[in-house]
């Protein structure tokens, strides 16, 4: 199944967005690269004569600290950001467009073969939206409290592609965003590749990679370290189909991969590989909330530590964590189904938790060669389930090394529970199934264990 979606998003990924034909420089236009001085109007001028010139490659000079504004992408331009040149984003609500939905550092909207490469950063100086630091969780104000947007949510996003075809990202650098980093909108055929993103770990909102309502997606050799969800598939106005994400280092303070809580439209065909999670508050998750469904998912080669943060972070240390059931009383309900997990192993602070919900089925799951370690080392208050966003928000629960509920078909092969010795009541208890909800459960080769 994903042999001929991989070579054909090769293929996209190596046509030439550009080349070498027509290369212009933003110094050319004006641009002084001092980090003060505001350059928005030679990189802007930089691209659209890029743009006029049939396409080609935007140059920024090493050495150089390009504040701007928002700026905007044409058809068939590369931003090629050289190492040891930056991008600075404004801090300021005038620096970005009226619409909020376009409230981007670089933007690109309706556009054909554009990318952004070079080895050099873009920055959102997203250390100017912290109000007061705090270990828990930092205190995030809109705009600096300048503009008239109200939330600590009204922040700008560091780099957008809406409604474009043949991106690619590669070999930059995606530091200090505002709010979310990364964010795809019904794109279609777009490669990431080798990329690094650093986000505040005490900072909230500051995803990773939004995947959101965007098809034939290929993200590899990219590394991941942020406080809120740092892969995160959402289907608000249509589906999320061939998703592949290979070869990737995470660390986040929320889900390394999850998909949802954004879930109104389906999600199919979705492939993670070969992925290392360090230190994050949940390691694989869906949150399907909107009546969505999800279909023959893959999760495989892939090692992680998940540990306790604060409360006030979404998570509960669960390594793999599944669920479904409706946001609230006008939510539809959505299923989860054909999703196996094979080749993982696991140090955790928590069990797994798999939970549907009358009329929203977990259904056919299968998880096969599983090594999990359930280990305490932090101060955390333990014997909670999180079930946010909706549902029913946290609950008391003991603490079991996989929790089941509303599940129909779980097949169990070559899967070993470690447990550690602790003074923490009830630690060694193996399953916890929800009575008479469900059925059809196969153990081969399934052990557990103290040491």
């Amino acid at each position: 199944m994903w042999t001929p979606l991989l070579l054909l998003l090769l293929y996209c990924a190596a046509a030439d967005h550009g080349g070498a034909a027509t290369i212009i420089s933003v110094t050319d236009h004006g641009a002084v690269g001092d980090g003060r001085c505001y350059d928005t109007a030679a990189i802007q001028a930089a691209i659209d004569e890029c743009a006029g010139a049939g396409g080609g490659r935007v140059w920024f000079p090493a050495g150089g600290d390009y504040l701007t504004a928002t700026v905007w992408l044409r058809t068939g331009v590369v931003l090629e950001v050289e190492a040891g040149a930056r991008i600075l984003g404004g801090r300021w609500q005038r620096d970005y467009p009226a619409d909020p939905a376009r409230w981007y550092v670089v933007v690109a909207e309706g556009v054909q073969r554009v990318g952004i490469t070079g080895g050099g950063e873009i920055n959102g100086q997203g250390e100017a939206f912290v109000v007061r630091r705090d270990p828990r969780k930092n205190v995030m104000v809109s705009w600096n409290a300048t503009g008239s947007c109200r939330g600590d949510e009204c922040r700008p996003r560091l780099v957008g592609f809406i409604d474009s075809v043949d991106v690619v990202v590669s070999d930059v650098t995606l530091n200090q965003p505002a709010y979310w980093c990364l964010h795809l909108v019904r794109c279609d055929h777009t490669f990431i590749r080798n990329i690094s993103i650093y986000g505040d770990f005490d900072s909230p909102n500051n995803d990773g990679i939004d995947i959101e309502d965007s098809n034939n997606t290929f993200i590899t050799d990219s590394h991941i370290d942020t406080g809120d969800d740092a892969i995160c598939p959402k289907s608000s106005t249509g589906p999320v189909h061939n998703l592949i994400v290979t070869d990737c280092w995470i660390r986040t303070k929320s889900s390394a991969i999850k998909l949802g809580s954004a879930s109104w439209f389906d999600f199919r065909r979705l492939l993670f590989h070969n992925i290392t999670i360090v230190d994050s508050h949940r390691g694989l998750a869906m949150q399907i909330r909107d009546g969505g469904n999800v279909s023959d998912v893959v999760f495989s080669n892939i090692r992680m530590s998940t540990r306790y943060y604060d409360p006030s972070w979404w998570g509960r240390a669960e390594p793999i964590y599944i669920t479904t059931c409706p946001r609230d009383r006008g939510s539809k309900t959505g299923s989860i189904s054909d999703v196996l997990f094979t080749n993982i192993s696991a140090v955790s602070e928590n069990g797994v938790f798999l939970s549907g919900s009358p009329g929203g089925l977990v259904s056919n799951l299968k998880f096969k060669d599983i090594s999990l370690t359930y280990k305490r080392w932090t101060s955390y208050p333990g014997d909670l389930y999180d079930y946010r966003p909706g549902c029913k928000g946290m609950v008391k629960h003991q603490t079991a090394g996989m929790t089941m509920e509303h599940i129909s078909g779980l097949e169990m092969e070559n899967v070993k529970m470690r447990w550690h010795r602790s003074n923490v009541k009830g630690w060694n208890n193996p399953l916890w199934i929800r009575p008479s909800t469900v059925d059809k459960l196969s153990f081969k080769e399934w052990a557990s264990e103290m040491c």
